[in-house]
């Protein structure tokens, strides 16, 4: 798990004990197992931290903390024994992390659900979308569905469709953005385009709708590889950032709506019965409403 340090002129094992609620002499021996790293870096228990430092904590402390199942409204648009399909809400983020333990997609799955998995971090959580990216999500209900649910992430056999609204009108139709991404090293909460210590990434888009007085396009992304802000990185990339993104976007967010990109379409074989599961969701409402502005003025 990333933290970014919200304080500065600190220890770290005082820092980190605090923030995670775990005990000072336990984070002491991961620092000493390397398991605990500042800006990608080794250091000492007694580093003092600086604000903005980017700190990464091994998954190894996830059973140290409790989470709690809170009654939150989820949308759940498919359910049998073994999985779930979620059309998560703008907002709202996906699991715990530290810092923010409440108010989780996964407080929430854990008050109305059972999970086999040991890991009460994550449970049942096979990919994640950003917070203020909508649309659907799979959830497994147990271990062994979740093995084979990854598996099937991991080989292309899930067909993920999302919908982006982008700043600039894309000339030509259809299009693939194939850049390796990896994290920002001059801002850790940022990925970026970079052949340093980045993974291959594959987005493909074709045009679904141009607004050229409001210099604007809809766009249908499928991925191919699911990195971390793959979709908002690479259209930023080409010139086509998504419009309202608060860390991308070339121009000041207009709304507190968060950027403009929805998971709108799922599809893959049920790892158990082998039927071809396939949901479509709707736009969020804020999403549409920009879409019927947009539509007045074309």
């Amino acid at each position: 798990m990333g933290i970014e340090a919200k304080k500065g002129n600190i220890r770290l094992d005082q820092y980190l004990s605090e923030e995670l609620e775990i005990s000072r002499s336990k984070i002491q021996k991961l620092i000493k197992e390397e398991k605990i790293l500042v800006n990608d870096k080794k250091v000492n228990a007694s580093y003092l931290i600086q604000l903005g430092d980017h700190i990464e904590v091994d998954d190894d402390l996830s059973f140290q903390i409790h989470i709690e199942s809170e009654d939150i409204p989820l949308n759940v648009v498919y359910e049998d024994e073994y999985l779930l399909v979620i059309n998560k809400e703008s907002g709202m983020v996906v699991h715990p992390a530290p810092g923010n333990y409440y108010g989780t997609m996964v407080n929430a799955l854990l008050y109305r659900f059972e999970f086999s998995s040991k890991d009460r971090i994550r449970p049942g959580i096979v990919h994640r979308i950003d917070k203020d990216t909508s649309g659907l999500l799979l959830v497994a209900k147990t271990d062994e569905v979740h093995e084979k649910l990854s598996e099937l992430i991991k080989e292309k056999q899930v067909e993920r469709i999302y919908y982006a609204l982008v700043e600039g009108i894309i000339p030509h139709e259809t299009g693939t953005v194939d850049a390796p991404i990896g994290r920002d090293p001059n801002n850790r909460q940022r990925m970026k385009v970079t052949d340093i210590n980045s993974k291959d990434s594959i987005t493909h888009f074709k045009v679904m709708k141009r607004y050229p007085k409001d210099h604007k396009t809809l766009i249908e992304c499928k991925l191919e590889t699911g990195r971390t802000h793959q979709i908002r990185v690479h259209m930023a990339y080409i010139g086509y950032p998504i419009y309202n993104d608060p860390v991308y976007g070339k121009t000041k967010q207009a709304t507190d709506f968060g950027q403009f990109l929805h998971s709108k379409k799922i599809k893959f074989i049920h790892p158990i019965t082998n039927q071809i599961i396939e949901m479509e969701t709707e736009l969020p409402l804020e999403f549409q409403q920009k879409l019927d502005e947009l539509d007045r003025r074309i």
